[in-house]
């Protein structure tokens, strides 16, 4: 059995040209080596997984080859010392780093120290540090990599050149997984990388690692579906029919769909968080300008055009606005689902046009509801039948008795039996009948 190699280490890259999303920093690191006008210390910065350590290997790498003709075996690896400051954060631990960084390199022209999670050292180790990073040796380069530069004593910073690494983008990290998908013959949906993107949040180390996961649960063949299952989020599909339902004031669907939701195992707060990011990408995607602004995949993006035309820009913004309110209010809130399911309803009474003045928060009354279900529905309809029935029987009935009573000649006769025949009269006309009899 072949020995399985995790995606985040067999494509580590191996040069700046495969690193993703720091095009700035990489170009700036090429220049300074073909400029020779690089500093001997540097700090590397940034969230996890966009490529510090990677930059950090690739440059002390590239220093030595600079202006050398050299195998393509040979990567000067006797030259690069990597140091991890979590373990290695003791005064004693930076006192043998001293000691070596005196003697000079064998081959090549520089000895290159990377130092990992640097602001893990101790104070001590901190200031037994600073005369050697300050002048250190012609032949010696040092680069400081961590992600938390806030812990880093201000006179370490004032010795280093700074390289702020960024968060690498959706749609940088998706282009890099259909490369990852064409070499190992993977077959991926455009909305399915989309989503293991997102879900990275900007580091490309755990979109690998998710990557893995997903293709160890579905196999060759990544569906957006299958995305979602494995990773346990809420497909862009419920955000989709939840707009429709309360663009169409369908109140108890509504309930019904976010029902279903709660029952899947998700939170409410993280749905209503979801709506709200829904309803803002709706707002962007209704003008040209602000399209770009919208980091999904090409199929949703469609969808997104489509019901962007259905919801207008007041009920986007009121909706917005409620969802966001709703979010503020959930950790105070004993009881969050009903906070939610009000939430919900006031969105879906946005539209309603069944009353003129409507306060902030109107909801569509339950009697609306009910004089629209089936049953109520059908005993109306045989109501009305009824009723025309009976009109037309009063009607010929009405006719007879009207030609019957002109044939008479007292106009007593004639008053009492149309009396008779429509009781409206016989409250009118029952004392004049009795006064003239």
């Amino acid at each position: 059995m072949e020995h399985f190699i995790v995606s985040a280490r067999k494509y580590r890259p191996q040069n700046f040209e495969d690193v993703v999303g720091q095009q700035a920093i990489t170009n700036t690191l090429e220049n300074a080596i073909r400029n020779n006008h690089l500093a001997q210390a540097l700090l590397f910065t940034g969230p996890r997984g966009v490529g510090k350590t990677s930059c950090a290997r690739i440059l002390a790498k590239n220093i030595n080859q600079q202006g050398v003709k050299v195998s393509e075996e040979e990567d000067f690896a006797f030259n690069i010392f990597e140091l991890d400051a979590a373990s290695n954060n003791s005064v004693d631990d930076i006192r043998s780093l001293t000691e070596q960084v005196r003697i000079p390199p064998q081959t090549g022209k520089y000895k290159v120290y990377i130092i990992d999670e640097v602001h893990m050292l101790s104070q001590a180790a901190f200031n037994a540090f600073l005369k050697t990073l300050e002048e250190p040796p012609a032949h010696a380069i040092f680069i400081l990599a961590t992600t938390e530069k806030h812990k880093i004593i201000p006179t370490i910073l004032s010795r280093c050149q700074i390289f702020d690494f960024k968060r690498i983008g959706v749609l940088d990290a998706k282009n890099y997984l259909k490369i990852i998908c064409e070499k190992e013959n993977i077959t991926a949906e455009d909305d399915a990388l989309h989503i293991i993107a997102q879900k990275a949040d900007g580091a490309m180390r755990d979109a690998l690692s998710i990557f893995d996961r997903v293709v160890s649960f579905s196999g060759t063949n990544l569906t957006r579906e299958a995305v979602t299952e494995n990773l346990n989020v809420l497909d862009y599909e419920t955000y989709f029919n939840m707009t429709d339902l309360v663009l169409e004031n369908k109140i108890p669907q509504v309930l019904n769909a976010f029902n279903t939701v709660l029952s899947k195992g998700f939170e409410g707060h993280h749905f209503i968080n979801g709506l709200a990011n829904h309803f803002r990408d709706l707002l962007v995607a209704k003008d040209k300008d602000t399209l770009a602004l919208l980091e999904v995949g090409d199929v949703a993006k469609k969808k997104y055009l489509t019901q962007a035309t259905k919801a207008n820009i007041p009920f986007l913004m009121q909706a917005i606005k409620k969802a966001n309110e709703c979010d503020l209010n959930y950790r105070a809130s004993k009881n969050q689902r009903l906070l939610v399911e009000l939430t919900l309803m006031q969105i879906a009474s946005i539209t309603f046009d069944g009353k003129k003045k409507k306060s902030a928060n109107y909801i569509i009354p339950a009697t609306f509801f009910q004089s629209l279900s089936p049953a109520l529905k059908e005993v109306a309809k045989l109501n009305k039948k009824s009723y025309l029935i009976y009109e037309e029987l009063y009607s010929k009935q009405l006719t007879q008795f009207n030609k019957a009573v002109d044939s008479i000649d007292l106009v007593i006769d004639k008053q009492y039996l149309r009396a008779l025949l429509n009781p409206k009269y016989k409250l009118r006309q029952e004392n004049k009948i009795k006064t003239i009899l």
